[in-house]
């Protein structure tokens, strides 16, 4: 067991919030985490950190060992790959960063950090892009890498095949769970079961203290009343009888007394918050849009040329109403394509006449950044302002974050805006690319909840195993320039 980083006082502020407020960190040469947390939390803050990126004032890294890092998809470096064997596995046939798709790049900057000599690696989302080949490839070398490993992913099958901790980073701390993803999520469920149970057991306390509290004024209100009630009685009575009982005075004191000491203890229970539940959403559509044909979106003999090469040769497909529809397949088969071919009903595609379809492209997105998130997100929008606080609250943004102009929005927040404003747009056939990247993992789980609940069709790209699994009532899968139904 070999010490690799030691790190302490990690602390970075932004608008006076804490973004990391770690106090010791350690990396060993066993170690193979998964770093996860949402968007914006720092994660890959901490990575440049750690590898001496970022130098903080009063932050000491101790690092004993030599790193290699996968950065993200804009920051493909011009390294040299010193395995070339390597790089024709994953499917790198030339260096040429002006001309290299997404999914190119990414390939590359796997190719650069496995051919080095390094006792470890740290990459960021290095899965990007990479078509479901790739990705398994991928994990196949780093199962097999000696070497320590630090990842930062939203792939869910990723992390369950090459982690065995997870570190979860949340207000700027880090909490450690042994296993790997679906590990993770099965003790965070335990932990939020046993929350809502502390929390019930805490608001039937509190509630039975608060009833004591009650009753003991009742009691002395009471006696007070019988007093005052009495009080004109008592100069034509003798003294006999009455002058031997205990005072009124006495009785309410008492009262008085066990109701103040009752309520020192409820504010010795203190305060438990609430765990946070699932929020939902009941999708409605508008009888005018509803689709009565039971294929709205057909296929036949289509046949697609770009860029000189053959993508589709007379091939066919049905899309079911209202089916949740995947299309997957390797890099530059045509997935992407397919989409904006049924969106402009291109020779071969038929499509119901009452089809209204919204499309979520991977980019190439324009909006006014001057506008407010709730004024964008109820323009040209059915549901109330509840509805839609409820949808945004869902994927992740706080109730502060209403608020907000988009000028001050992360990219991921963009993202998570913009498939929420569709998801609740006036349409009844969704079209979805890689609507799942750049998401943080809470927020995929969130779009996988209200991709299921929608009423309309959705056909949807994505290399994301866990989306397809979870999501997906149809899949197609794109190959030699056929659509085949898996």
């Amino acid at each position: 067991m070999e010490l690799l980083i030691k790190g302490k006082d990690i602390c970075v502020e932004y608008s006076g919030k804490d973004i990391l407020d770690i106090k010791d960190i350690e990396i060993y040469d066993y170690h193979r985490i998964g770093l996860v947390g949402a968007n914006g939390s720092g994660k890959s803050t901490l990575l440049k950190i750690l590898l001496g990126e970022i130098e903080l004032p009063g932050c000491k890294i101790n690092r004993l060992g030599r790193f290699a890092y996968v950065p993200q998809l804009d920051q493909v470096s011009n390294t040299e790959v010193k395995d070339f064997s390597l790089m024709g596995k994953m499917g790198v046939k030339e260096v040429n960063l002006q001309n290299m798709s997404g999914g190119e790049e990414t390939r590359l900057k796997i190719a650069q950090a496995l051919s080095e000599q390094v006792h470890g690696i740290f990459a960021d989302e290095p899965t990007s892009h990479l078509d479901s080949e790739g990705t398994e490839f991928l994990i196949g070398q780093l199962k097999y890498y000696t070497g320590a490993l630090l990842v930062v992913s939203h792939d869910r099958y990723f992390l369950d095949e090459v982690v065995d901790k997870i570190w979860e980073l949340k207000n700027g701390r880090i909490t450690e769970y042994w296993g790997n993803y679906s590990d993770y999520v099965r003790q965070k469920e335990e932990e939020h079961q046993n929350e809502t149970v502390k929390y019930q057991r805490f608001v039937a306390e509190r509630d039975r203290l608060q009833k004591a509290v009650e009753e003991k004024r009742k009691q002395a209100n009471k006696i007070e009343q019988k007093a005052n009630s009495g009080a004109k009685k008592k100069n034509t009575q003798s003294a006999g009888r009455l002058g031997h009982q205990k005072p009124t005075g006495s009785k309410q004191k008492k009262l008085y007394n066990a109701a103040k000491s009752i309520e020192n203890r409820i504010e010795a229970l203190g305060d438990v918050e609430a765990p946070e539940n699932t929020r939902s959403i009941r999708f409605r559509q508008s009888k005018a849009l509803q689709l009565h044909n039971p294929y709205p979106i057909i296929g036949s003999e289509i046949t697609k040329q770009l860029g000189g090469k053959l993508l589709f040769d007379n091939a066919s497909f049905n899309i079911p109403l209202g089916s949740k529809v995947a299309l997957t397949g390797g890099n530059g088969t045509g997935k992407t394509t397919l989409l904006k071919m049924i969106l402009n009903q291109e020779d071969g595609i038929t499509v119901s006449p009452k089809a209204m379809m919204g499309y979520f492209a991977q980019n190439g997105y324009k909006y006014n950044q001057a506008l407010g998130i709730i004024e964008f997100m109820t323009q040209d929008c059915d549901y109330n302002t509840s509805e839609i606080r409820s949808v945004l609250a869902s994927m992740g943004f706080a109730q502060t974050d209403i608020s907000k102009k988009l000028s001050v929005l992360s990219g991921g927040e963009i993202i998570k805006l913009l498939i929420a404003k569709m998801l609740l747009g006036p349409y009844n056939i969704l079209l979805m690319d890689e609507p799942s990247n750049f998401l943080d993992l809470p927020s995929i789980e969130a779009l996988e909840r209200l991709m299921k609940d929608y009423k309309g069709t959705i056909v949807f790209v994505s290399h994301d195993k866990g989306l397809i699994d979870n999501v997906a009532d149809v899949v197609y899968d794109i190959k030699d320039n056929q659509l085949h139904l898996v």
